[in-house]
């Protein structure tokens, strides 16, 4: 076999940002890029420099540039988050939702609060057997005002996170709700905590599986849009 080949059979790193946590491989003359959106979201304002953050305007270039990408055919998001803003988190959601890149989630550790949009929002969702998906309503910290115009605002934000979901995932609006407001599993709390086989029994996730089967995903659906 010709060294080109030979070589051309092999994973490769073509490039990578530590800084961002996403790096582009090469396989059987396939690209796929790897994004990951782990800790929690940062949007509008800056936590503590002690937090594990993803930050949204981090995020939203690089995936502006990997659907314009005449070489990437594929994105694989593996997904550890704790949550965070709501807002920014959505945002990112809905650019995945609308890609044409071809598009695998992966959930491993935990998917928490808008982790659950971001999971759904690919074409396919994974999730392995150990990881959590932890679905409760909107909160906000600091100060609140006691006003309706107050509960209005979460009550729309929470339409938009439920929306969401239903049209990306295999779950009804009303089974979604139930889960965020079951009562008894979360201390001083409601919601629920689903683990992989769960989030896949109630049609959150697609799929139980790991790195291996959204990768086998990926180039499947790469390689029969060439066929195509």
């Amino acid at each position: 076999m010709p060294e080109e080949n030979q070589k051309d059979q092999q994973t490769e790193a073509s490039q990578s940002d530590f800084e961002t946590g996403s790096i582009t491989v090469k396989k059987n003359g396939h690209f796929i890029h790897c994004l990951t959106i782990i800790g929690q979201i940062e949007g509008h304002y800056i936590l503590p420099s002690q937090n594990k953050t993803t930050k949204y305007e981090h995020v939203i270039p690089q995936l502006v540039a990997i659907e314009e990408s005449p070489e990437i055919e594929g994105l694989l998001i593996i997904l550890n988050t704790v949550g965070g803003d709501v807002e920014a988190g959505l945002a990112i959601a809905e650019l995945l939702s609308t890609m044409n890149t071809p598009t695998a989630s992966l959930v491993l550790g935990g998917g928490h609060s808008i982790g659950v949009p971001l999971a759904v929002s690919c074409r396919k969702s994974f999730i392995v057997p150990s990881a959590t998906m932890t679905v409760h309503p909107v909160r906000m910290n600091g100060l609140v005002l006691g006003v309706p115009q107050t509960l209005s605002y979460f009550e729309k934000m929470q339409d938009r996170i439920v929306n969401f979901v239903e049209s990306n995932a295999k779950i009804s609006s009303d089974d979604f709700r139930a889960l965020m407001m079951k009562t008894g599993e979360l201390v001083m709390d409601v919601g629920t905590v689903l683990d992989g086989e769960g989030a896949v029994d109630c049609g959150l996730v697609d799929e139980l599986g790991g790195l291996s089967d959204a990768l086998k995903y990926l180039n499947d659906v790469i390689e029969s849009g060439e066929k195509q």
